[in-house]
């Protein structure tokens, strides 16, 4: 649980979802499902809710959901492109000889850019929170 959500047991106070929207926008966190009902992003547990407060709705602007209540999934995209095209440059260009330099590049490249964009997008988000 993040500190800017709030947790709601469910045998203590239901939550009255008939006017949410289940979503598959948004991270889970280990949720059985997901609402929405405006700027309220609702995560369903077994014996709880998780809910808190986007600054944006991503169904009305994904761009700006991303930069003002997801920026860490940003990092970790740039960074996975960034990474992926540098390590392709690289071992492109030193194997530029070789039957298979842009198959070894590409696949070099692909892994890399998982790698780099998943740690980048790690650390992003420990520091955002």
């Amino acid at each position: 649980m993040s500190w800017d959500e709030i947790e709601i047991p469910k045998d203590v106070r239901p939550i009255m979802l008939e006017n949410a929207e289940e979503t598959a926008l948004g991270q889970k966190n280990g949720a059985k499902k997901q609402y929405r009902y405006g700027n309220l992003h609702i995560r369903e547990h077994d014996d709880k809710y998780l809910v808190h407060m986007d600054r944006i709705d991503p169904r009305k602007s994904s761009l700006g959901h991303l930069i003002l209540d997801a920026p860490e999934v940003l990092v970790g995209l740039a960074s996975a492109v960034i990474g992926g095209a540098k390590v392709f440059s690289y071992i492109n260009e030193r194997q530029k000889n070789s039957i298979f330099a842009k198959q070894t590049a590409t696949v070099s490249g692909l892994l890399a850019s998982l790698v780099v964009g998943y740690l980048a997008y790690s650390l992003a988000k420990k520091l955002k929170n």
